[in-house]
């Protein structure tokens, strides 16, 4: 805002300070001078405009607004006023009052281009297609520049890709861009590129794919140039459309003389080659073979064209990979085939064996080699990797010690086997003493890598890294397998490798997920936070955060972890708008479309919609009832039982979850099925507590009717229909448990790190949900009650001091689960118990229900109680009896506050064991430890005991002020 150019009017002059106040973040010193100015000068707009932004940025949104309405009503036409009330509405999330802003400068000042540009801005930000079409034409009519002319296309485009009517579309929209586009190119108006492949993106939407190839092979072709490459791949993209698979054929060929090393062409050369064989083409006897030029259609020809390809590679200054790939590339597609030409290319054993000698050195070898172990029979696994270390040139080393590498190549080639080792199921194969040598054997390996990145900055990784994560792979092998000590030495190892690697995304990945299954929440928050997840990461691997924070008990670090990933899907809204603005600026129309997909994307993000839930149950759970009512919390949250925000047609799972490295073969790797399942689990675990959050945001709305017995006023009031919102939630939430139950049946076991399953199975298995089912038919229950009065209403007495017992009963029951050692040490190792801690969580979760439910039964007994007295004093009897309900209700009550005592208790309990959990006396007596390692191992340890002890203080906390809600409920 400062950079405000050659100050040549007075008023600009005047508005200067304010500008800078505003600039430097000092808002009241801003809205002072601004005051200052507008008594002198009453209609300098632009002041009052900038007053507005300093009340908005001050918190008196609503202050702003009047403001800034007081000035839109007198339809400004001042650059500076303009520009203000654009920043203003943009701070406000209004982008709309931009357009109705601008529509009115325009109609004004008609002929400024400046105006009618930025009212077309103004509309594509707010996706108005139709008007944004009409602006850029009526700009082209004042500035016949080309630009603008192709805004309106691209609006058009724009108006055809957000129809519903896919008919629409393409018989309206699309052939009016198009003929908009010919009548500049008959009239040879076409300047740019952008505007060639504006006309490229009309054809290939209207499926005129000859059309399109024609306008990349014609003049206007020539202007493609910006992209490498850009008019071959256009070409390339046409020609499979229309299945002309002999002139794919040429032109990959042609590309390839030309780049022997480009992997997508290769691909499309074999596509090609392999369809002209099934379709049996042959080339004509006398013309040329295709528009591209000489055509390659049998096996003999592709095999003989790979290898001219590897013996030019051999006269090429540097190596290429390509040649040597794209031979075993050939030989995969023959074997599925079924053909038995394989042998002419040799055998692939052999083949990988001189690919490794030739490349083993370079970190992309094994990447490389993976997607062709296939070819390799699994009898000759063993051999081959042999094979392999036989060429490594290791140091000579005595009897019985291991032979280490003397440089850095010796070194990358010795990683490849051992990951290819991994990978071929080598050490999956081993028994428990052969892995633990082999641990130790790779940790030494690391350790002497060491010594070849001394010289490395903090922020590169160390050359021997991925030896101490293949150890640790195979330490939670033995974890899996029972072996509790070994999940202790993962983190010892991981923690040693990021103190000397602190730049390790892979080191610290694994911690967060270890830390989270041992239920040790607090070291994850710092590990995440360096990890410095940028944008579009918030997303795809956020979920590792925020699937634990608040199930562990820590709920600061839950808050904070949701409140960043809701930051950035809220950017994300405000941030794509200003690209497509940006991408209409400079052309990129191709982008335009793209933009809004992302956009579309993260909206319907399966995690946005977790977090959002999450957040609001969270919210609820640390205020409600304690500093705010829970009637205000929901208002503050704008939550409706009636409304459902969640997308559950489009849910996309955006998360990433090959984040971690895996060298595990394909049996045992993270397969689309785990992938499936687990979306399927995370939506249904979603609906349960969705429908729990909108059944209690529906608490508050139910109300105390004054008139119980006269069912139209209740109609007319709405509540009625309210309990009918809340029974129908009621419904949905039975049928969304029982379907969970029928998932969990299939007891699917994700890979170790494969995606974190959720918390629905302890959600059921604990009786949490039991409970919290109960406590909302118990206010349909009280509803009842409060619709027929106190006379006739002897059953549902009855029933509701049933549901009482039964709920006191389970909610025992769930703290009977919550019972035992958090951490305990057995045989010398320690052992945690994270399902007690979740179920605690769990505990105070459904506590806290209660105590909402409690507090609209007190709503609703109160007023019975004090009619009751009023009677008794008319009537001077002192023997009206009391209804049950009310001693049904007090027992209740108490009955809950003795059980949240004795849990509080508990909690102090587990905390003083906590601290007096010495941890040096462990014995540390595995002879896998060296001594620096024991340095680690106390480390990981005491983070561990910190981080239960923090999470009991923070779950005991919130408990204590749970009660002093429940010492409130005594009617």
């Amino acid at each position: 805002m400062a950079a405000r150019g050659h100050v040549q009017d007075p008023n600009d002059r005047r508005l200067r300070p304010i500008y800078d106040y505003l600039d430097n973040g000092n808002n009241k010193m801003a809205i002072q001078q601004a005051d200052k100015l507008l008594k002198k000068h009453k209609d300098l707009h632009c002041a009052k405009v900038l007053k507005a932004i300093g009340l908005q940025r001050t918190g008196k949104q609503d202050e702003a607004y009047a403001l800034a309405q007081e000035v839109a009503a007198l339809e400004p036409t001042d650059d500076n006023s303009l520009q203000a009330l654009t920043i203003l509405y943009r701070e406000m999330h209004r982008p709309e009052l931009v357009t109705k802003l601008y529509e009115a400068a325009v109609k004004k000042v008609p002929n400024s281009e400046e105006y009618h540009s930025h009212l077309f801005m103004a509309y594509a930000r707010v996706g108005e297609y139709k008007k944004m079409q009409q602006a850029g034409m009526a700009l082209y009519k004042i500035v016949p520049k080309n630009p603008y002319y192709f805004w309106s296309v691209m609006s058009l485009i724009m108006q055809s890709i957000s129809a519903q009517d896919e008919n629409l579309s393409k018989t309206m929209f699309l052939p009016l861009a198009e003929r908009m586009v010919e009548k500049m190119v008959k009239e040879d108006k076409i300047e740019a590129e952008a505007e060639v492949e504006l006309y490229y993106m009309i054809l290939e939407r209207l499926e005129k794919y000859k059309e399109a190839l024609d306008v990349v092979r014609g003049k206007l072709g020539e202007k493609l140039t910006s992209e490498l490459q850009s008019r071959e791949n256009k070409c390339m993209a046409m020609y499979k459309k229309l299945q002309r698979w002999p002139e794919c054929n040429a032109l990959a060929r042609r590309l390839l003389l030309k780049n022997s090393d480009d992997w997508q062409f290769y691909i499309t050369y074999f596509d090609s080659v392999f369809q002209l064989i099934d379709e049996s083409w042959t080339p004509p006897a006398e013309e040329e073979h295709s528009l591209e030029g000489e055509v390659h259609c049998s096996i003999e020809q592709a095999v003989n064209f790979i290898e001219e390809r590897i013996s030019e590679e051999s006269k090429s200054s540097r190596p290429l990979r390509g040649p040597y790939l794209a031979k075993l590339e050939l030989i995969r597609r023959l074997r599925h085939r079924g053909c038995n030409d394989e042998y002419k290319l040799g055998d692939p054993e052999e083949l990988m064996f001189q690919y490794f000698k030739k490349f083993g050195d370079k970190p992309c070898c094994f990447t490389d080699l993976k997607v062709f172990v296939d070819l390799l029979p699994a009898s000759q696994y063993t051999k081959f990797i042999r094979q392999l270390l036989d060429v490594i040139p290791l140091a000579a080393a005595a009897e019985n010690e291991v032979a280490l590498p003397g440089d850095i190549k010796a070194l990358q080639q010795h990683l490849c086997v051992v990951q290819l080792s991994r990978l071929l199921g080598i050490y999956h194969a081993m028994e428990k003493k052969q892995k633990l040598a082999v641990v130790r054997e790779l940790m030494l390996r690391y350790r002497h890598g060491l010594e070849f990145g001394k010289s490395c900055l903090k922020t590169e990784l160390q050359f021997s890294d991925y030896y101490c994560l293949l150890a640790v792979h195979l330490l939670l092998d033995l974890w899996l397998e029972g072996e509790e000590a070994a999940v202790w030495q993962c983190l010892t190892l991981l923690e040693e490798g990021l103190s000397h690697s602190p730049s390790n995304a892979q080191f610290k990945l694994l911690l967060i997920r270890i830390y989270c299954r041992l239920g040790a929440f607090e070291p994850v928050s710092e590990l995440y936070s360096s990890l410095d997840a940028k944008h579009i990461q918030h997303d795809t691997i956020g979920y590792l955060l925020t699937r634990y924070a608040g199930s562990l008990g820590h709920y600061a670090a839950a808050s904070q972890s949701c409140n960043f990933a809701l930051r950035f899907f809220h950017s994300n809204q405000k941030d794509t708008s200003e690209y497509i603005i940006q991408a209409y600026k400079y052309g990129a129309f191709e982008k335009i479309p793209e933009f809004i997909a992302f956009r579309n994307r993260l909206n319907s993000s399966l995690h946005f919609a977790q977090v959002r839930t999450e957040r609001m149950l969270l919210d609820l759970l640390l205020e409600a009832n304690i500093s705010t009512s829970l009637e205000e919390s929901i208002k503050s949250m704008s939550l409706s039982p009636e409304e459902d925000d969640i997308p559950w047609k489009d849910l996309r799972d955006n998360r990433d979850l090959t984040v971690l490295f895996s060298w595990d073969p394909k049996d045992r790797d993270i397969s689309e099925e785990h992938r499936k399942l687990s979306l399927e689990e995370e939506t249904l675990w979603l609906r349960i507590r969705s429908l729990t959050l909108r059944l209690v945001s529906g608490l508050p709305t139910l109300g105390h009717t004054i008139q119980p017995k006269n069912s139209e006023k209740t109609a007319e009031n709405g509540v009625s229909s309210k309990i009918d919102t809340i029974r129908a939630l009621l419904q949905q939430l039975e049928a969304a448990v029982d379907s969970g139950k029928k998932f969990l049946e299939q007891k699917i076991q994700y890979p170790v790190l494969g995606p974190p399953p959720t918390r629905m199975a302890g959600f059921f298995s604990n009786g949490s949900c039991q409970c919290q089912t109960s406590l909302f038919y118990l206010v349909s229950d009280i509803y009842e009650l409060d619709t027929n009065g106190l006379e006739d209403s002897a059953e549902i007495q009855e029933r509701i001091g049933n549901s009482f017992k039964s709920l006191v009963e389970r909610l025992t029951d769930l703290f009977n689960k919550c019972k035992g050692d958090l951490i305990e040490v057995r045989d010398g190792t320690l052992k945690t118990h994270p399902n007690l801690l979740e179920n605690l969580v769990f505990f105070v979760e459904t506590i806290s229900i209660a105590l909402w439910v409690s507090s609209y039964c007190d709503s609703v007994l109160r007023p019975f109680k004090s009619n009751l007295q009023k009677k008794k004093k008319k009537k001077k009897e002192s023997s009206l009896a009391m209804p049950p309900v009310f001693t049904h209700f007090l027992d209740y009550v108490t009955e809950l506050q003795t059980l949240t005592s004795n849990v509080i208790d508990h909690i102090k309990g587990l905390e003083i064991i906590l601290t007096a959990l010495k941890l040096e006396e462990l014995s540390l007596k595995d002879t896998l430890l060296l001594q620096e390692e024991k340095k680690f191992t106390k480390t990981v340890q005491g983070k561990v005991q910190s981080s239960y002890h923090h999470s009991v203080q923070e779950i005991g906390e919130l408990l204590k002020k749970r009660l002093d809600t429940i010492k409130k409920l005594k009617i």
